[in-house]
């Protein structure tokens, strides 16, 4: 029988003892939807090692910076969509890539070693734009 991988969870005592905050504080931040705690079957609050990390944020956000709740909301729903957007340029990239493999791949073999004419001109000799209006 395969194990399932458990994570770490931890109960709001823990986590306030931890991060020096009432228990009160972090009801609150679920309430306002800025965390979202699992549930145990008995209905306990379990946070994981991602909601902490959160936490961490929301506390940098509110004890470093000063930002209120309200900012503290839009700031992480940006961050949130950043990483959405992050995660789709790099499928893009990724396609693009393997869209270019393809083509050159398939590419004529010919056309990639095609000698072409490269005229080199003399410092010393008139630019070719030069010339012309010497001709006229």
């Amino acid at each position: 029988m395969p194990k399932q991988k458990v994570k770490a969870a931890y109960m709001i005592s823990a986590v306030a003892d931890r991060y020096g905050v009432h228990p009160q504080t972090l009801r609150m931040y679920e309430r306002e939807g800025l965390l979202k705690p699992s549930r145990s079957e008995g209905n306990t609050r379990l946070y994981t090692d991602d909601d902490l990390q959160r936490l961490e944020v929301i506390l940098d956000l509110t004890r470093e910076l000063g930002v209120n709740l309200a900012g503290v909301e839009i700031i992480l729903n940006m961050r949130e969509k950043m990483a959405a957007m992050q995660s789709q340029i790099e499928q893009f990239v990724a396609s693009l890539n393997v869209e270019l493999s393809r083509n050159l791949r398939h590419a004529e073999p010919e056309g990639r070693n095609m000698l072409m004419r490269v005229v080199r001109q003399d410092p010393a000799s008139p630019a070719p734009a030069a010339r012309a209006a010497r001709k006229k």
